[in-house]
């Protein structure tokens, strides 16, 4: 059911809120005249009221119990902030030019993750469209855009947000993040929205008086999870499916991010994942353009990404934590908190092979067997990457590899990234090396909550005693040191990096081998003692086959690879790539011993 103030043209409006509990519930007219217009419950618990005299741009409220005036839970735009009134709006008047648009196949995604506030000085939807020629030319074709529901003040990861269904209004409302949609369609690049489904931010949410939405049924870790399997829960899921269908409806966007899955709790015999997926499905199939899921997920459970009809809940494809922590830990030497559980070379080898590392088997850091086989998933059903937001903001100084490793070991991640057979992910600015922190910030009012905030991530990072101060999430210079330096990547080792990025995603499209994302048809060995990793794919007639060394110093091998004709294609050692030069040939000799240089990577095809 749509819910939220849906304007049908003409001067006519229809208010629909779901509040099972209340006895009285009315719409309050405050711009451009104080109004009152009392609603009527029906069966299911859902207020309704047709009205007229109601244009777009028309400011109210729900007044709750005749003595509370309340912004409507499914608000669709919020100028006034997260207390202030829901704003009408009419959401077919915007001229969209992608009619003839059918999106990127899932296994052909190339995923660019950035935080709209931070990637231009202006921290707008619209400021973000000059810039997407630059990612096009690069070779990304999804963007993934962090969390834009509306949350407190203009500074905010988004995983704050208070309304799902309204677009911040710091960074443009729904006018812009139409125009940016429409823009990025025109370039070629599908937009994939990060939603959260697992809680709520704190300031501003005014939920639980309207009904019960939320559950202490389950202890969430960001607090009370929402209702989606308790008494009353059906307008819950409601509120959660209609949101995401909404996304999708309205602003085209081709698919949807799900944060932190292992926080949506539901006991119900149709687990709200499942259904989540199914009705993707069938507004995928009425519209004629396939639409995905994807989750962040630290369950390491295939059932999540199975079809339903082995029991999965259909997911088209999750985050895969395990091959980000074995590959930073090779190439950092970390050790700390969840790293303690990796740094193996053959653990990487694994997560190449089968996708999870943690299939089973006892993980000193949870202390516990953690996951299951995924041996059998295909490789697009897994989204890899050396750097997240998370991976990055969750870290006392908010580094990026950048700042950890060597210009020879951010080329080596990005090979092992790309050179997967997964579908690859990168962090904004990753592709020329910013080395601009990415902190947790945000812009409260409350406070308390400020307050209980520094407290909670002073407690967070106490495992990082010695290694640097924390910075104030709530102090403006926080936020601002997290911009992007853009133009960095047209200057020294910065353009070099991001041509080799580029590099490595035309090889990825070009090469069969590269571009069919199909675990069956890869063969990965390494060799724990030297830290070094030999991969080869193969797609009919197309093969390559990739050594990868993860030590400081140069390694002596004889390639492991079948007989043929094998060209070098790429070599991060070379001078080209400001490298201290490669000692790699640029034919592979079989039963030969070679020696590649420390953290680095070649790349060979064999010639037809």
């Amino acid at each position: 059911m749509r819910i939220g103030a849906c304007y049908l043209g003409n001067g006519n409006c229809e208010f629909t809120v779901w509040s099972p509990t209340l006895k009285e519930v009315a719409v309050q007219i405050v711009a451009p005249e104080q109004r009152l217009i009392p609603m009527q419950q029906d069966e299911e618990g859902y207020w309704k009221v047709k009205a007229s005299g109601i244009e777009p741009g028309t400011l109210y409220f729900y007044k709750l119990e005749g003595n509370k005036d309340r912004p409507d839970p499914a608000s669709k735009f919020q100028p006034q902030g997260v207390h202030g009134p829901s704003q009408v709006i009419d959401t077919n008047t915007f001229a969209w030019d992608d009619t003839n648009w059918s999106g990127i196949p899932l296994d052909e995604t190339i995923i660019y993750e950035l935080h709209v506030g931070t990637f231009t000085p202006e921290g707008t939807f619209e400021a973000m469209i000059p810039r997407l020629s630059t990612l096009r030319d690069l070779g990304i074709n999804a963007i993934e855009i962090m969390p834009i529901a509306q949350f407190p003040g203009e500074r905010n990861w988004g995983y704050d947000g208070v309304y799902l269904f309204a677009a911040q209004d710091s960074y443009g409302g729904p006018a812009g993040f139409k125009k940016l949609v429409n823009a990025c369609h025109q370039h070629g690049i599908s937009v994939i929205l990060d939603v959260v489904y697992n809680h709520l931010g704190p300031e501003g949410n005014y939920l639980s008086e309207f009904g019960p939405y939320f559950t202490s049924k389950y202890h969430g870790h960001w607090g009370d999870a929402l209702n989606l399997d308790d008494k009353y829960s059906d307008g819950v899921r409601n509120f959660c499916l209609e949101n995401a269908l909404f996304w999708l409806r309205e602003y085209h966007v081709d698919a949807l991010r799900l944060d932190a899955i292992q926080g949506i709790y539901d006991l119900g015999a149709k687990h709200f994942l499942e259904e989540l997926a199914e009705l993707v499905d069938e507004f995928s199939q009425a519209n004629g353009r396939k639409c995905y899921i994807t989750a962040e997920s630290d369950l390491n459970d295939v059932r999540v990404i199975r079809p339903k009809e082995v029991g999965g809940c259909g997911i088209d494809a999750q985050w895969n934590d395990d091959f980000h922590h074995a590959l930073h830990t090779l190439l950092t030497g970390e050790n700390d908190r969840y790293y303690q559980d990796f740094g193996k070379i053959e653990q990487l080898e694994k997560s190449f092979r089968e996708g999870f590392v943690y299939s089973g088997q006892y993980a000193p850091h949870r202390k516990r067997r953690y996951g299951s086989n995924s041996k059998e998933e295909p490789g697009y059903r897994f989204i890899v990457f050396s750097q997240t937001h998370d991976q990055i903001g969750n870290r006392v100084l908010a580094e990026r590899l950048s700042k950890l490793v060597s210009l020879e070991g951010l080329k080596l991640a990005a090979g092992a990234v790309f050179l997967s057979p997964f579908i690859p992910f990168l962090f904004m600015g990753e592709e020329y090396g910013e080395e601009a922190p990415f902190f947790y910030f945000v812009s409260h009012s409350d406070q308390d909550l400020i307050e209980a905030i520094r407290k909670s991530k002073e407690e967070e990072f106490k495992v990082f005693a010695g290694r640097g101060e924390m910075q104030d999430p709530q102090s403006p210079d926080t936020f601002h040191k997290c911009q992007l330096n853009w133009e960095q990547r047209k200057e020294g080792k910065h353009k070099i990096l991001w041509e080799f990025y580029q590099q490595l995603l035309q090889l990825r499209r070009t090469i069969p081998a590269l571009r069919k994302l199909d675990k069956k048809s890869l063969e990965v060995s390494s060799v724990e003692s030297d830290k070094i990793l030999f991969l080869r794919r193969w797609n009919d007639d197309s093969q390559i086959f990739c050594i990868m060394n993860f030590n400081d110093k140069d390694v002596a091998f004889t390639p492991p690879a079948p007989s043929g004709n094998w060209q070098k294609m790429l070599d991060s050692a070379d001078t080209k790539w400001m490298g201290s030069g490669s000692t790699l040939p640029d034919k592979l000799t079989l039963d030969k011993e070679l020696t590649i240089k420390p953290q680095s990577l070649a790349l060979y095809e064999i010639a037809g």
